[in-house]
């Protein structure tokens, strides 16, 4: 203990620095240690298979309909608690529902969630190796509604218009982004903060706005 004070006086780091560094250490050790324990027995309870290697920062909200799927792959990790980000606040744990029977939410190898919300309600939302999604993310298949007539939107839940959302292998979707139906996010591809996706987006480009659009391919 005295050689670790001394490295850290050597360092020119005061008590304070050190308080400080050991809490935020501390916050990231309870909050996956705790947080990685409850996803794997609420996916036992759920019959949500979580992969080897999954690590987890605070709660997940998950919510399979019976007869649909939700897998969590090997390696994947879920950032679920604002004091455990490092880019940016989490307005919500990362949510993981399904909707119906049919309905399928695949997270592949090494996929990076924080604080995303997932929902699938009758069709496919697939995210492929190593695509990294930043805070606040909102994936959807549907609509929730048809859109016309107006006035029977709130009566008419438009099942017909439901598509899937496949994200590659390696696509960086950016802070506070919303991709929508039908949509494909190629490969290597990256979106822009606050974008919304309405399009498919080729792999390695970059795309930005709201709709979202192409503006450079990356090489």
């Amino acid at each position: 203990m005295i050689e670790v004070w001394k490295k850290a006086r050597a360092r020119g780091l005061n008590l304070s620095n050190i308080f400080s560094y050991a809490a935020i250490r501390g916050h990231a050790l309870w909050a996956e240690g705790w947080g990685t324990c409850r996803l794997r027995l609420k996916g036992a309870l759920f019959g949500i298979p979580v992969g080897p290697g999954v690590r987890c920062a605070g709660p997940v909200i998950l919510g399979r309909w019976p007869g649909s799927r939700i897998e969590i792959g090997p390696n994947v990790s879920m950032v679920s608690t604002a004091g455990r980000a490092t880019a940016a606040t989490i307005a919500a744990p990362v949510r993981l529902r399904t909707h119906g029977p049919e309905a399928q939410i695949i997270l592949e190898e090494g996929v990076q969630l924080s604080g995303a919300s997932i929902t699938a309600r009758s069709r496919t939302i697939r995210i492929g190796r190593y695509a990294m999604l930043a805070p606040n993310c909102i994936v959807v298949d549907s609509d929730f509604h048809a859109l016309w007539p107006p006035e029977r939107r709130h009566l008419d839940p438009g099942y017909e218009r439901d598509a899937p959302v496949t994200i590659g292998a390696h696509a960086w979707i950016g802070l506070n982004c919303i991709i929508l139906k039908g949509v494909t996010i190629g490969e290597g591809a990256m979106i822009a903060a606050g974008s919304v996706v309405t399009r498919d987006v080729p792999p390695r480009a970059l795309a930005a706005g709201a709709p979202a659009r192409v503006i450079k391919r990356l090489e």
